[in-house]
């Protein structure tokens, strides 16, 4: 196995921000003043600990600029609300979105971190009224507030499922409007293997979701991912000398340079 043993913020160009967001997303900063594409999600698009990460791939394979808006730990509100980012997005020919969990995202139920969506902030009285039972403030991230949920109660946990899938399609459908329908639409699909709702990445996305948003789009991509831990593929990757147990979470250069050959090729038919 090989990979480089770097400090934390090592990759090249690490991060930066667009004007009037404080959002940091891949770096270098790009020139906006020629034609792009712009790619906005995640973690998976950021490329944490990739020197190559599939933005990258796509450029080098169509020849125009690929802008990587994508931020670590991002979720759909990240972007939903930061209204520069969005500029930088509408600006491009063409924007690649990454279909982001839908348990990151606020909700009548609970709130998120506005930029790190992740990050479970406070239950909203909707929440308390049905699980008064929960100790709201032993929860930091939304998935294991979820998850405890549902095994308290299956039948109650299932309002819940139902309003976040339904606020998430509400979002991803005022994010596509925002960027005037130019989008195409990126689904890296995981199967973590096991049989919860929590088994498969992007968390509660469903199929008949991503269908509802699809005639108002440019199209979509979908792509079935591994993480580098499970596919053998943490060569090359840089890492710190804490970063490895992280590292095999997250997609290796491998699972990168074929979701950027895929993009690569549906731009290429839309340009």
């Amino acid at each position: 196995m090989s990979y480089e043993l770097k400090s934390a913020n090592a990759l090249a160009g690490g991060t930066c921000c667009y004007a009037g967001s404080r959002l940091p997303v891949r770096g270098p900063k790009r020139d906006l003043t020629r034609p792009y594409f712009a790619f906005l999600g995640g973690t998976e698009m950021f490329g944490r600990f990739v020197k190559t990460p599939f933005s990258d791939v796509s450029e080098s394979l169509i020849e125009v600029p690929c802008v990587n808006i994508a931020a670590v730990n991002a979720g759909l509100d990240t972007f939903a609300s930061d209204a520069a980012v969005l500029k930088v997005a509408r600006q491009a020919r063409v924007a690649v979105v990454q279909l982001m969990g839908a348990q990151n995202i606020s909700n009548r139920y609970y709130r998120v971190h506005p930029r790190r969506n992740d990050r479970f902030l406070q239950a909203q009285p909707d929440l308390k009224a049905l699980f008064p039972e929960v100790d709201y403030t032993e929860f930091h991230f939304n998935k294991h507030l979820l998850t405890t949920l549902q095994a308290l109660s299956e039948e109650r946990f299932d309002d819940v499922r139902r309003h976040l899938q339904e606020t998430w399609v509400i979002k991803m459908q005022k994010v596509i409007e925002a960027l005037e329908g130019r989008v195409l639409m990126l689904w890296l699909t995981y199967d973590l293997q096991g049989r919860s709702a929590f088994s498969y990445e992007p968390t509660l996305v469903e199929r008949s979701m991503v269908k509802a948003l699809q005639a108002r789009t440019k199209g979509l991509v979908e792509v079935s991912v591994a993480p580098a831990g499970r596919v053998d593929d943490l060569e090359g990757m840089q890492l710190g000398e804490l970063d490895l147990p992280a590292a095999q979470h997250v997609l290796g250069p491998k699972e990168h340079a074929r979701i950027g050959c895929a993009l690569a090729e549906a731009l290429q038919g839309l340009s």
